[in-house]
């Protein structure tokens, strides 16, 4: 007998993708269960039949035909509540943007989950009220990698590259079908039912990567071997007193440079492009997918890689090195619309955004998961890797027993003052960097709307005058009239001019603005996780006093307080050198394009106006 169920939330067909328009509180019957990859096939109360994610609906005996709420981890409960015991004032720290042991969020109430995230009409999905969603056809979607990511003064800093706007994609061979290509390891479609921080106006960007939630659900695997048995904490605590991992070949050097703690970088910039949009279909053509080509500039092969991927990479990124460099989210996710021309063009440029921002951080880009995403050879390669990464244990705070500066301790009053004030200039800019957002946005708006028609107005004007003066019958004016007629025209082609100016200038400011959004989104978390290490070794002689710890421990502390106020610094100081390139070479950019915009309405205007006669 089928099961009958009800639908939790509105969800929209895509079109030729055999997937059924539901509406929340609506009755289906449920004709298939085990499709796989996260959907269900339902018939409606017409007889329609489709595809419908099951996540959206609720079997009618009351149970959730399959509710994926985040499970809670079951690790051991090491204990070192004692640290609380000297801090009874404060509540909770902010979240930190990786919760090194945290515990995956659970709902209220399992019988009234949240809707999974959508964009809320078709409009929104397709970017309809995205005032820069113009995109350049460029295959590289714009941007190149060959920014510097390196400090000024330190001693592999190196100078701009080629113009990072405007590369087109290098030819490459035939690519490798990219992993699970046939036996998909990810057949959930997690990629396309969820939705999540980006540069959407709704999403400000203010909790970073705590948007998209990776952190929340990530749980440490460390094993502590430690004095400390039954240790659960989440925060820096975990890396201050335990036992650090065995380092490997995962040593990462910070050095002081001329302007201060910074990352050893490598010679060479790591590039890459990401390119060719295709789409695929698996469950014998149900389903379908966009897949990318990224072409490393290290092997110049490609790998083929979807969004879900890319999401997969995103959170091993987090998991382990988001407790000391802040890691932005990637570009939404979304159900509707997202095989759509403008929607995939606008997916493979901001994805290329943070590639970039991925190659041009030394350690990142260096990294195992990052390295094997760019240059896997086959299937087997892959899924060894992924696995590997899934099980690494060097995750959370315990990053930091991988990072080895070479200089002596630093000290806490003046690293807190340095924080202070970073912390103070992040908020600024973020006001600042949200502040161009809502200009250039209203500026699009008029571009494109208003601001043409009045020049469409002004050249109709005047062309109606010259054949008010055409029907004059004197025939001496036939000069004026041509001219006042060309005139016209040419402000109609003005209004032209200015209806597409955005895309050629105001389009990559914006951009360049939505990713730092993001990017200072992070840094509260990173920051966090800074303040309240330094707050536990404060809490160093009360420990000792009450023989919760031994001198000795207090001394390990204030050292890795020390490493971890290095590592903050260091960011400090590549995030400082990226955003000086960044924004010289946008403004340059829009001030060029402006330059350009306006000389040719000059010499438009100069062209009509030669046509009349000079009495």
């Amino acid at each position: 007998m089928a099961n009958k169920a009800q639908v939790l939330y509105d969800f929209t067909a895509e079109l030729g993708n055999n997937e059924l328009t539901v509406r929340a509180g609506e009755k289906v019957t449920i004709t298939n269960q085990n499709v796989g990859g996260g959907w269900i096939e339902a018939q409606n109360s017409r007889g329609e039949m489709g595809l419908v994610p099951e996540d959206y609906i609720e079997l009618a005996s009351g149970g959730a035909a399959t509710a994926h709420f985040p499970s809670v981890g079951n690790a051991a409960a090491p204990d070192l509540s004692f640290f609380d015991t000297f801090n009874p004032v404060a509540p909770g720290p902010a979240p930190s943007q990786v919760d090194a042991g945290g515990l995956s969020p659970q709902p209220d109430t399992p019988d009234t989950p949240s809707p999974p995230s959508l964009l809320s009409s078709p409009a929104e999905a397709s970017n309809g009220t995205d005032p820069w969603s113009v995109w350049n056809t460029d295959a590289t979607g714009g941007s190149s990698n060959n920014w510097p990511a390196k400090p000024e003064g330190t001693e592999t800093g190196r100078g701009a590259g080629a113009d990072p706007w405007g590369s087109a994609a290098p030819s490459h061979p035939q690519a490798y079908q990219g992993p699970g290509a046939e036996d998909d390891e990810w057949d959930d479609e997690w990629d396309d039912a969820k939705s999540s921080g980006g540069y959407a106006e709704s999403e400000s960007g203010e909790g970073g990567a705590m948007q998209r939630g990776g952190a929340a659900g990530s749980s440490m695997k460390i094993s502590l071997n430690n004095r400390f048995p039954g240790f659960s904490k989440s925060g820096p605590e975990l890396y201050l007193l335990s036992k650090p991992l065995p380092k490997g070949k995962d040593r990462l050097v910070i050095y002081m440079g001329e302007v201060g703690p910074v990352w050893s970088y490598p010679e060479a910039q790591l590039d890459c492009v990401v390119a060719d949009p295709k789409k695929g279909t698996k469950m014998y053509g149900l389903k379908s997918y966009i897949e990318y080509q990224v072409i490393p500039n290290t092997t110049n092969r490609p790998v083929n890689h979807r969004y879900k991927h890319f999401d997969w990479l995103y959170e091993r990124l987090l998991d382990k090195y988001g407790s000391a460099i802040p890691i932005p989210s990637l570009p939404d996710k979304q159900v509707t619309g997202r095989f759509e021309e403008e929607f995939i063009k606008m997916r493979m440029e901001r994805l290329q955004g943070w590639m970039t921002r991925m190659c041009r951080h030394p350690i990142l880009s260096n990294s195992d998961v990052f390295q094997l995403f760019l240059t896997y050879k086959d299937e087997k390669d892959w899924k060894t890797g992924k696995r590997k990464a899934e099980k690494d244990e060097g995750v959370g705070v315990m990053i930091f027993s991988s990072i080895e500066p070479e200089a002596a301790e630093l000290d806490p009053v003046e690293v807190e003052q340095k924080c202070e004030q970073f912390s103070r200039f992040t908020r600024a800019m973020d006001d600042g960097v949200k502040e161009i957002l809502t200009v250039g946005q209203e500026h699009w708006k008029r571009c494109t709307g208003p601001l043409p028609k009045e020049y469409q107005r002004i050249g109709k004007a005047f062309q109606n005058l010259s054949s008010v003066f055409t029907s004059s019958g004197y025939q001496g004016e036939a000069t004026l009239t041509e001219a006042m007629t060309a005139a016209g025209q040419t402000y109609e082609e003005i209004a032209q001019l200015v209806a597409e100016q955005p895309r050629k200038d105001l389009h990559f400011l914006m951009e360049t603005n939505n990713e730092y959004k993001g990017l200072l989104g992070c840094f509260p978390d990173t920051i966090g996780v800074h303040k309240a290490a330094i707050e536990k070794v404060k809490e160093g002689d009360k420990l000792v006093a009450a023989s919760k710890i031994t001198p000795q421990d207090k001394v390990t502390m204030a050292k890795r307080v020390s490493t971890m106020s290095y590592t903050l610094q260091a960011e400090m100081n590549h995030f400082h050198s990226n955003r000086i390139y960044d924004y010289n070479r946008v403004m340059q950019l829009y001030l060029e394009e402006q330059v350009k915009f306006y000389e040719t309405i000059a010499g438009k205007l100069r062209e009509a106006h030669s046509q009349f006669t000079t009495m």
